[in-house]
């Protein structure tokens, strides 16, 4: 089992839009950078768990937690002209952008970008690295538990 950290600008597809999905599952569609694709297509594992990550808004950072519930397959959204995703050298016999399905588990707090930055057991994580705009990366396990148990979990205790 592998970890990761999906980015989602919550003007397309937030926590609560995923939550509200027949299903509670969404494509992750339009990726557009290979190594994210390859990361869905070679790595991602159906049941891998994921932090969703809201991006390009006003406080962004990990909103949820969600899983991988499918193999990648192709992105349609590659094949139709009136998509902002369309790629007009993408065949359909030779498809170049894969997705895979993302299934809600359940919200979370809001762990800003500035919080994850001031944690130094997080110093290494792909997504605070400087120039970083993959929107899928993978995470560490200790970084995993580290978020889950000590940051979702002290918070949940809290209250």
């Amino acid at each position: 089992m592998r970890y990761w950290l999906m980015k989602s600008e919550p003007d397309d597809c937030s926590i609560d839009d995923l939550a509200a999905m027949p299903a509670q599952t969404v494509p992750w569609y339009g990726v557009r950078n290979y190594q994210a694709r390859n990361f869905m297509m070679h790595q991602m594992a159906v049941g891998d768990p994921v932090l969703f990550y809201h991006s390009s808004c006003p406080e962004p950072g990990i909103a949820g937690i969600a899983e991988v519930a499918s193999p990648a397959y192709p992105d349609a959204t590659q094949f139709d002209p009136t998509s902002r995703f369309f790629d007009p050298k993408s065949r359909a016999e030779q498809p170049r952008w894969f997705n895979v399905d993302v299934r809600f588990r359940r919200k979370t707090r809001l762990i800003g970008l500035a919080e994850l930055r001031q944690r130094p057991e997080l110093a290494n994580m792909r997504v605070l690295a400087r120039g970083n705009r993959l929107s899928i990366t993978p995470v560490d396990p200790d970084e995993w538990r580290f978020i889950t148990e000590q940051l979702l979990d002290a918070k949940a205790h809290e209250r």
